[in-house]
C-alpha cells in the first residue's frame, strides 16, 4: 500500500512509539522506536529550531501546525500537524505528527521512494493534461485527456492539437496559441471541442507556455476538464407564456398573465402586490400598452422616493405662487398621465394626509392643484403597487380602509421568485438574449454548476436581483459559458451555495455538536465520544461552525 504521509507517534514523555518508512525517507535518517525524543536528538531539535518543541505540542489543547525546514532535510520543506490524543482521565497522553512535502514537484527519487512513475502519477489526475511543441504537435497526451476527447495516446502523439480537439476556436482566439505568442497565462476558458465519436463537449482549459531556462519557448501545457452547461432551447419555450415582456413557464405566472389581458381591456383600478423586484412595474406596463389607453402616456411615480414635503405638488401639481418658490404653475403626475396610465409605486408609502385627497381623488374623478380652485377631470387610470402588507398597515392605522378596498377592484399578486424556480432557466434565457444584443456578446448558457446555485438560492431581491446577477457575470465572463468563477462576492443578499445558515447537512451536524456539548456540560471529550469522532475532530468542526460556550451553550443549547 503506497503511503501519502509520514506518520510520527510520541506519549507524553516524548518517547517515539511508532514511525512509518516514509516519516524516515521524509527526515532523512532512521527513526528506532523507544527513543526519547529530547535536546540533541536530530528530530526534537528539528521541530524546535522550527519554534515548535515538542512540549509545546504535548502541552496544547488543540492542532497544531507548521513548516519544518532545515539543511539536513532531503525535502526543501515539510508542513506538519500535531493531533494531540487524551486518556480515560482527559490528560493528554500524546500526539499523533503527519509529515507532508511542501515542494512544488516531487524529485525523482521521492517517486521512486512512492514507487510511481512520472507517467502514472499525470494519469491519476482528475483533469486532462496536453503538451505540444513549437510546431503545434501534441507531444503528451495524459489518461483523463484520452477519456474526455476519446482519442487513444497513440492516436494523438504528434498530431496537430487541432485535429484532436476540433474546437471552434482552434484557429481563431485559442486559449493555447495566446499563451504561446505571449507568455500569458489564461485560466478558466471555455471551449466546445468535439470528441472521436463526434459529441460536442463543453470544456474549461488552463493554458500556459512551457520555457527552458526562462527564456527558450519549448512548447505549450493544457489542463482541461468536462463541464456542464445548461443552454435553454427554444423546444423549452412550448409552454411558455409570453405577454409584453413578461415570460413564464410556472403555473402560478401563467395564471397571472393569461388574465391580464382581461385586465388591460377594463378601465377599473389595479392594486399589484409583491415582494421587491418581483416585476410590478413590468406588469403595470403591460397592461397599459394592452388598454385602451396605450396611445396616451405612462407616468410612473415611486411614492417612497419623492420627500413628503414635495409629493403633493409632484402628483398633483401647484399654482404660481401656492408656496415658496412657486414662480409659475406646473401640471402634476395627475395630468401629465391624462389619457393614459398613473403607476403609484410603493402606495402603501403613502402619508395618511395624501392618502386622503387620493381617495377623494378617485371617488370624484376630479383633481386640484395645490393653492388652486379649479377642478380637472381624472383622464387617467390608476395602477398602484406595493410590497407592503396593506392589511396589516390598516390594523396598524397606517393605511385608509376606505382607500384600499377603492384601489382593491382588481387584485394581482406576483409570486416571489423562489416560489416560481421553474422560471429561472427561462428568464436566464431571456436577460442573456437581451444583454447579448445590448454588448455584442455571445453567451450561451451558465454552468450546470451555477443553475444549482440559482435553484439553491432564496433571491430576497427576487427577478431584479437575478437579472443584475447575470449581468455582473456576463461583464467578467470571457468565454460562452457563465461558471462559478463569475459569480458575485457572496455578501447578506447573495448566498451562491446555501442560505445563510448553511446547508442542510451543516445545519444538522451544528446541532448535534451543540446537542452533544449541552448533553455534557461543555465537557468536550465525553461530546466527543458520544459523537463517535476524535477530541481534535470536534474542535475543527467547533471551529468550522463558530460553536464557542459563551454564544451558544446558555442562549441555544436548550432549543436542540
Amino acid at each position: 500500500m503506497r503511503e501519502d504521509y509520514g506518520i510520527l507517534v510520541i506519549n507524553r514523555d516524548h518517547r517515539l512509539m511508532a514511525a512509518n518508512s516514509l516519516a524516515e525517507f521524509l527526515v532523512g535518517h532512521p527513526l528506532p522506536f523507544d527513543v526519547i525524543l529530547d535536546a540533541g536528538e536530530p528530530l526534537a531539535d528539528l521541530f524546535a529550531r522550527n519554534g515548535y518543541p515538542l512540549d509545546k505540542i504535548l502541552v496544547d489543547e488543540q492542532e497544531n501546525q507548521g513548516v519544518l525546514k532545515g539543511n539536513q532535510l532531503p525535502e526543501p520543506g515539510l508542513s506538519f500537524t500535531a493531533c494531540p490524543f487524551h486518556d480515560e482521565s482527559n490528560r493528554v497522553s500524546g500526539a499523533v505528527i503527519t509529515l507532508e512535502r511542501r515542494t512544488d514537484e516531487l524529485p525523482d527519487h521521492a517517486l521512486k521512494f512512492l514507487g510511481v512513475s512520472h507517467q502514472e502519477l499525470m494519469d491519476c489526475l482528475p483533469e486532462g493534461v496536453f503538451m505540444v511543441n513549437t510546431r503545434w504537435q501534441i507531444t503528451y497526451f495524459n489518461k483523463t485527456a484520452q477519456r474526455i476527447t476519446g482519442f487513444a495516446r497513440r492516436e494523438a502523439l504528434g498530431k496537430f492539437c487541432w485535429q484532436i480537439f476540433r474546437s471552434d476556436l482552434c484557429h481563431n482566439n485559442c486559449p493555447m496559441r495566446i499563451s504561446m505568442s505571449t507568455g500569458e497565462v489564461l485560466l478558466a476558458r471555455d471551449v466546445e471541442i468535439m470528441s472521436k465519436s463526434g459529441e460536442k463537449k463543453a470544456i474549461m482549459v488552463n493554458t500556459s507556455q512551457i520555457r527552458k531556462g526562462g527564456k527558450t519557448v519549448l512548447g505549450g501545457l493544457e489542463t482541461f476538464h468536462e463541464f456542464n452547461y445548461i443552454q435553454p432551447r427554444a423546444t423549452e419555450d412550448a409552454d411558455q407564456v409570453h405577454f409584453a415582456d413578461i415570460v413564464s413557464v410556472s403555473s402560478k405566472m401563467q395564471e397571472i398573465v393569461q388574465r391580464l389581458p382581461m385586465i388591460a381591456a377594463s378601465e377599473s383600478n389595479v392594486l399589484i402586490q409583491g415582494e421587491s423586484g418581483t416585476g410590478k412595474e413590468l406588469v403595470a406596463k403591460a397592461l397599459h400598452l394592452h388598454s385602451p389607453k396605450r396611445k396616451g402616456p405612462f407616468i410612473a411615480v415611486n411614492c417612497s422616493a419623492i420627500p413628503e414635503n414635495l409629493l403633493e405638488s409632484e402628483l398633483f401639481g401647484y399654482e404660481r405662487g401656492a408656496f415658496t418658490g412657486a414662480v409659475t404653475s406646473k401640471p402634476g403626475r395627475f395630468e401629465l398621465a391624462r389619457g393614459g396610465t398613473l403607476f403609484l409605486d410603493e402606495i402603501g408609502d403613502l402619508i395618511l394626509q395624501l392618502q386622503v385627497k387620493l381617495l377623494r381623488v378617485l371617488e370624484e374623478k376630479m383633481l386640484e392643484r395645490v393653492g388652486g380652485t379649479r377642478k380637472t377631470p381624472l383622464e387617467a387610470r390608476i395602477i398602484a403597487a406595493t410590497n407592503v402588507d396593506l392589511k396589516e398597515a390598516m390594523r396598524q392605522g397606517k393605511f385608509r380602509e376606505d382607500l384600499y378596498y377603492r384601489l382593491f377592484t382588481i387584485p394581482i399578486h406576483l409570486p416571489p421568485l423562489r416560489e416560481r424556480r421553474d422560471d429561472i432557466p427561462i428568464l436566464i434565457k431571456h436577460f442573456l438574449e437581451r444583454y447579448n444584443r445590448k454588448s455584442k456578446k455571445q453567451i450561451k448558457g451558465v454552468d450546470s454548476k451555477v443553475m444549482k446555485i440559482f435553484y439553491r438560492h432564496r433571491w430576497p431581491g427576487n427577478i431584479r436581483e437575478l437579472q443584475h446577477v447575470l449581468e455582473h457575470c456576463a461583464v467578467f465572463a470571457k468565454g460562452s459559458i457563465i461558471t462559478e468563477h463569475h459569480l458575485p462576492q457572496m455578501d447578506s443578499s447573495w448566498t451562491p451555495k446555501w442560505d445563510v445558515e448553511g446547508s442542510p447537512l451543516e445545519i444538522m451536524e451544528k446541532k448535534a455538536i451543540i446537542k452533544a456539548l449541552a448533553s455534557t456540560s461543555w465537557n468536550k471529550q465525553e461530546a466527543a465520544r458520544m459523537l463517535r469522532i476524535s477530541r481534535s475532530k470536534l474542535w475543527r468542526k467547533m471551529k468550522a461552525h463558530k460553536i464557542t460556550e459563551a454564544d451558544f451553550k446558555s442562549e441555544h443549547a436548550s432549543q436542540f
